[in-house]
């Protein structure tokens, strides 16, 4: 198995999943010619890519969708909500995959669960992998940690975890009021702290490394985003290296592979 991200942030999200020979990306919030070039920079070629999973309808996470699956004849899997708010240009209809409940897909070999996030978007979803004897998440876009979210990453060994915003640099930064407000919100981004506390649930439950991601160029930064989950992880009694690997994907350029 191999996993990392292409790109990471407000400004595009993508990552990649391979697993016994099925090639995923989950997004392309990018153009599909960027997306070409961060595959060729883990080795990899566009047209050997088996499946696109969308997480919601988002420019960030969708931007490049269309193209590449026209280009490459790669299915689309998403939401129905997903799919009515997503603006990609015509799809063929072999490569228009539709999922309304969270029910585990088999996704070319790869067991795939969908689960709801509270997110300001139509039928918004975060992804649980089932690999053999291991198990990942992509947890990011979450406005607040509930319930559902604990439930559906419990137990994963790995989780790409969302750490938008630091909360001083949000209030203080140069955004308007309406904005955010809508970022702070139940259905916006999720702050470091946040990040922090679930991360140590995670831990405590079995998770060995954690990715922050989807951080915010204009209220964050990789210090301190790493900084205060290091700290939060540390107050819980949890060591960052010793007891979890913490790392944080690039804004810009493939992340460093995860290889199991």
């Amino acid at each position: 198995m191999k996993l990392c991200t292409l790109v990471s942030g407000s400004s595009g999200n993508s990552i990649f999943l391979s697993h016994n020979g099925t090639n995923i990306l989950i997004d392309c919030g990018v153009s599909g010619k960027q997306i070409q070039n961060s595959l060729n920079q883990i080795n990899v070629s566009a047209d050997e890519i088996d499946y696109i999973l969308v997480t919601h309808e988002h420019i960030d996470h969708s931007k490049g969708v269309g193209v590449l699956s026209r280009r490459y004849d790669i299915p689309i899997v998403a939401s129905h909500g997903t799919w009515l708010g997503m603006e990609i240009g015509e799809i063929a209809d072999h490569n228009k995959i539709v999922f309304n409940e969270n029910s585990q897909m088999d996704i070319g070999g790869i067991g795939v669960t969908p689960f709801d996030t509270p997110h300001d978007a139509m039928q918004p979803k975060g992804y649980k992998f089932d690999l053999g004897d291991k198990r990942i998440a992509i947890a990011t876009d979450i406005g607040h940690i509930n319930q559902n979210i604990k439930d559906a990453v419990f137990g994963c060994e790995i989780v790409i975890l969302e750490a938008n915003y630091d909360e001083d640099m949000l209030e203080s930064g140069p955004y308007p009021y309406h904005l955010k407000k809508r970022i702070g919100g139940e259905h916006g981004h999720l702050c470091n702290v946040e990040a922090g506390e679930l991360a140590c649930f995670l831990v405590e439950n079995g998770t060995h490394t954690i990715m922050l991601a989807h951080l915010s160029k204009e209220n964050n930064s990789e210090n301190v985003a790493f900084s205060t989950v290091a700290r939060i992880l540390d107050l819980g009694g949890i060591k960052v290296s010793k007891d979890v690997k913490l790392g944080i994907a690039p804004r810009y350029c493939t992340s460093a592979p995860i290889v199991i």
